[in-house]
């Protein structure tokens, strides 16, 4: 059964009306998935595109030569798998729980119909597309302008501005983020990373453990990425 009370926050279908919103419950599936399970693999056909309800998904990509990067972190109210809405046949990716998880599923070739019959949702998911592609545009100015600390310090404000719960001073992460997972949001080795985080620590910018990430300087962080005007 589907859990309204999680559905009827999320920005995505705001301004649907409750005709509409019925409508296109009618026709979803609820899937859950423990941590560690993917709902898909890169290069399966796209059978059906995914609202995120609860949890967070590692959106991993493995290149021709096998090296494996995570190229997004899906957010609960982001939409994903929409391989038609980017004229693919098949996924690109494979969405993996970072914890506990919960998604709508409606069939890929509804989805034409879907947003033809609603106009708002039809809008919402043009705006959350281009944001993503405004992503995927940052993310590669910085592989090509900033140096290793500079890609690792905007990778961890992402992380803190998408999925940071603030504690006093201090944002911590709400779902588990090894520094493998940091190397692979950056295109760099775990050795890389393990040094510059330890570093960081050292000077009070960041703390964690296994899996742990807490920024206790954002402020700092920002300065390394270059984003101390913004």
């Amino acid at each position: 059964m589907i859990d309204r009370e999680l559905v009827e926050v999320l920005p995505i279908l705001q301004g649907l009306d409750a005709t509409a919103l019925d409508r296109l419950l009618t026709h979803a599936v609820q899937r859950n998935y423990a941590k560690g399970a993917a709902v898909f693999q890169q290069g399966e056909d796209a059978t059906h595109f995914f609202l995120l309800l609860r949890g967070r998904l590692k959106v991993l990509q493995v290149t021709a030569d096998g090296q494996q990067f995570i190229v997004r972190v899906v957010n609960p109210g982001d939409l994903f798998g929409v391989a038609m809405a980017i004229g693919r046949t098949q996924y690109p990716g494979t969405p993996v729980a970072a914890v506990d998880s919960i998604a709508l599923a409606w069939p890929m070739t509804m989805m034409h119909d879907i947003l033809q019959r609603s106009p708002t949702l039809a809008i919402n998911t043009m705006q959350m597309i281009g944001q993503r592609l405004d992503a995927a545009h940052e993310r590669l100015r910085e592989m090509s302008t900033h140096d290793v600390e500079g890609r690792v310090a905007h990778a961890v404000i992402r992380l803190a501005r998408e999925a940071g719960v603030i504690s006093g001073a201090e944002i911590r992460i709400d779902f588990p983020v090894s520094r493998q997972d940091i190397a692979e949001m950056t295109g760099t080795t775990l050795h890389t990373v393990s040094r510059i985080l330890s570093h960081w620590e050292t000077k009070g910018l960041v703390k964690g453990g296994r899996q742990l990430l807490v920024i206790t300087d954002l402020p700092g962080l920002r300065r390394l990425a270059g984003e101390e005007n913004d």
